[in-house]
């Protein structure tokens, strides 16, 4: 049912199904693109991205299908005898992959989230994680007493430079609760602006974290303190600009496949064995992470990585070629590209009923249009970046002062392309991903 949703295979196909409305969708977007001058949507999406033509983003997205799916397709055939071991399905079907991968990876590393939980108490983290940065950038985040915020458990945080000076504020909004929106983002407040006086940015930081109770402190799993980290980054993109103008100071006016890169690259601090002990002790005793512990969470980070990479990429390449190949659309045109797609990429086994395009949102209707590759670029991006940490030292202030005056610094006043250059001293490599992803040495 799931697989089907709001598609010609769905229960109630006559009133649900989407098979018109994508193609009406990619049909308006196509006479968009033609209208502005370009030959498709695929062109269009990229004039305002860092990509710098179609060709370049298929070639990078079948270069990591190419490093990746041998990868993949042994993590299967892993997966598929160790099912078999348990006596699972043979052949495994789509619906048990997920099932006996959560079995297969307590079986490698019996490490659970509830084990992890009193190692990685709330304040604990968000002292560490301001160790980091401050270390980094030559900042410190310092908190205000506030009586006028939106609810009793939001908290405000200003962020002070070596000398002293305020240079950006933000909202901490940490727990879920009730007719809160779920998930996690970050989201501008206020702009720095500096025409006749100097407006200092501020930013929210939203999260949905379980609150803490009377006995101990909120605990978080080593997933929430990514997302932590990550949305954390963006916050600091926003708040250590040094543009005065807010159209293209901070997140703003950043190319899409590259406003990603300060988040993602915040999380490999949330990994390194150099900051991972800054971020964790047991709330109760103070001890750090044991380090069978440790190295199992690190190993963990790698588990079917090739799989995740090779899903990530099917979806991209769906995307981009329905917006690129044009002629003749049709429910059917959608289809055959996926499948084709899926043919060339996927190592899990698929149904001919499954419809999964019938409920990409993000591409129909959450603006990743011709744009989902900028996921895994992203990523690149940030691998990279960090690699020059790891080279330098990872917490080496020199190298973050270069980032934050290459990258964070300068919003979208520089190309990102050119300021990722300005960083790195090259163009970005996939090098540092795959070795992250434990794809290569």
């Amino acid at each position: 049912a799931w697989s089907t949703r709001a598609s010609d295979q769905g229960p109630i196909a006559d009133k649900y199904d989407n098979s018109k409305i994508m193609v009406e969708i990619l049909e308006l977007r196509q006479e968009k693109a033609e209208l502005l001058g370009f030959s498709n949507y695929a062109e269009y999406s990229l004039a305002t991205k860092m990509a710098p033509d179609p060709d370049a983003v298929l070639e990078f997205l079948n270069d990591l299908v190419d490093k990746s799916r041998p990868a993949a397709v042994k993590e299967f055939g892993s997966l598929a005898s160790f099912a078999q071991e348990l006596g699972g399905p043979n052949p495994l079907q789509p619906w048990d992959v997920a099932f006996y991968s959560e079995k297969l990876k307590k079986n490698r590393f019996d490490l659970t989230d509830d084990e992890l939980r009193p190692y990685f108490p709330l304040p604990t983290v968000l002292t560490g994680m301001f160790t980091i940065v401050g270390k980094l950038y030559g900042i410190s985040v310092k908190e205000q007493t506030i009586d006028n915020a939106w609810h009793e458990d939001v908290r405000f945080f200003d962020v002070h430079n070596k000398d002293g000076e305020i240079v950006g504020s933000f909202f901490a909004d940490i727990f879920a609760r009730q007719k809160k929106r779920g998930g996690a983002w970050m989201d501008d407040c206020i702009a720095r602006k500096n025409f006749d006086s100097l407006q200092r940015p501020v930013a929210h930081l939203v999260c949905n974290f379980m609150p803490p109770n009377q006995d101990e402190p909120a605990l978080l799993t080593h997933d929430e303190v990514l997302t932590l980290f990550h949305e954390f980054g963006h916050c600091l993109h926003h708040l250590l600009t040094h543009v005065d103008y807010p159209s293209v100071g901070g997140i703003s006016g950043v190319a899409w496949d590259a406003v990603e890169l300060p988040s993602q690259f915040m999380e490999n601090f949330a990994w390194s064995k150099e900051t991972l002990p800054l971020i964790s002790s047991h709330y109760k005793t103070g001890e750090p992470i044991p380090k069978d512990m440790f190295d199992r969470l690190l190993e963990a980070r790698v588990f079917h990585s090739a799989m995740q990479m090779v899903r990530q990429l099917e979806f991209a390449l769906f995307d981009f070629r329905i917006h690129r190949e044009t002629k003749n659309l049709s429910p059917q045109f959608v289809q055959r590209i996926l499948n084709e797609v899926r043919n060339e990429v996927a190592v899990t086994p698929n149904v001919a009923y499954n419809r999964f395009s019938h409920s990409f949102s993000h591409i129909f209707s959450g603006g990743y249009a011709a744009g989902y590759y900028s996921y895994k670029w992203a990523e690149v991006l940030s691998a990279d970046a960090f690699s020059a940490f790891e080279e330098n030292g990872i917490l080496n202030s020199e190298t973050g002062k270069h980032f934050h005056e290459s990258i964070l610094a300068v919003g979208g006043t520089t190309e990102a392309m050119d300021a990722f250059v300005n960083f790195r001293g090259r163009e970005p490599s996939v090098d540092a991903l795959l070795r992250h992803t434990g794809l290569s040495e």
